[in-house]
């Protein structure tokens, strides 16, 4: 019998019995994690393109402060102890790794690019290998060369054990910033749909000319406070309104961040979009390829209100865990997820059953 505090007279209270509570404590919801960047530290095209991205301002990791970048940049190199004491606290038994911005995509030289692709993943292979399944792989393709995009992609997908690829944004060709709805990219979207893979399609930076036009003097609105949403939005529209879907219907494509605004603002931007269409058409709706050909990810944006807005926008089979490791921490993120004010339904298709289906992964 337990008395209430501080009224040593009161009358006791008698606490109900419990008998028929599980034995066990529940264990933490499975978990696949898909946007967990690495960085390959044995190739120097990366360490060079890495630091160019954020240096745009002159401030480290695009407006955040040197300890924050001291301590990713130590995490971005950790494939091992703390990345995985870390999964194990989160519940993740798998995490898809990737490599960070300021990749292959700021290599303005193609035959550059192409080289430093193949060799980052031939790195990621061997660490997924070594995982002992807890591992699995995100591509690393040279878009400035499609065709070589192509074969690495097939190459990374049919002889690594790939599960997709991701894009870190536009790729630079010379002073040419090249976005994925332009015709050069048709065989790309050809190999995915062939491969049967998504692609994420990760943010990076504005360019220089968009900052200096309208971030000049505010680096803390160039990354991931504000300047990555939109430029991976922009991106996203143009592959929507460029026709890519309805040429590639069966092409899947993942983005980050509980989608970049896009569930949030869908219905506006479709409007607009009918009443000024210009010289673009559409088969369908933003919202229909929202449900039909893209999934978003909870990387990064831990937020009930941007969870739910998602959830009446593209439904729950659309929806897929996501930490932003290692620039959030993933116990942050299953923590939220886990308490989340949605369905268990919901729940565990958004924290482990989508991904093992969309990406093949075990069960």
């Amino acid at each position: 019998m337990t008395l209430v505090k501080g009224e040593p007279n009161a009358m006791a209270i008698r606490q109900l019995p419990v008998v028929g509570r599980p034995t066990d404590p529940p264990a933490p919801l499975r978990k696949i994690a898909l946007e967990e960047h690495f960085i390959a530290v044995a190739q120097p095209h990366y360490g060079d393109s890495f630091s160019a991205e954020f240096d745009q301002q002159g401030s480290s990791y695009a407006g955040f402060n040197p300890e924050f970048a001291e301590v990713v940049s130590a995490r971005l190199r950790d494939l091992r102890d703390g990345r995985i004491e870390e999964m194990d606290a989160a519940g993740i038994d798998i995490a898809v790794l990737s490599h960070t911005i300021g990749g292959v995509e700021g290599i303005a030289d193609p035959a550059e690019a192409v080289s430093a692709a193949r060799q980052v993943n031939d790195f990621l292979a061997a660490e997924v290998a070594g995982s002992g399944g807890r591992f699995a792989g995100f591509a690393t393709v040279a878009l400035q060369d499609v065709d070589a995009a192509v074969k690495e992609l097939t190459r990374a997908v049919s002889e690594l054990g790939f599960r997709g690829v991701m894009v870190n944004g536009y790729s630079n060709l010379g002073p040419d910033d090249l976005y994925l709805d332009q015709d050069r990219f048709e065989p790309f979207w050809t190999a995915l749909e062939e491969l049967g893979v998504p692609l994420y399609l990760h943010p990076r930076l504005p360019s220089v000319a968009v900052q200096d036009a309208i971030y000049r003097g505010h680096p803390e609105l160039v990354g991931a406070t504000w300047g990555f949403a939109p430029e991976t939005a922009t991106h996203v529209l143009r592959i929507v309104y460029g026709g890519v879907f309805d040429r590639h219907p069966e092409a899947k494509l993942v983005i980050g961040h509980l989608g970049e605004m896009l569930p949030f603002f869908a219905w506006r931007i479709q409007r607009g979009f009918e009443y000024n269409p210009y010289s673009q058409r559409t088969r369908k709706r933003l919202q229909d390829y929202l449900s039909d050909n893209i999934w978003i990810t909870t990387s990064g944006n831990f937020s009930d209100q941007a969870l739910i807005t998602s959830l009446l926008t593209v439904g729950a089979d659309h929806i897929l865990f996501a930490a932003d490791y290692p620039y959030e921490m993933e116990t942050d993120g299953a923590r939220w997820i886990e308490t989340a004010p949605i369905s268990e339904n919901d729940r565990r298709k958004i924290c482990y059953g989508n991904a093992a289906a969309l990406f093949d992964l075990p069960r």
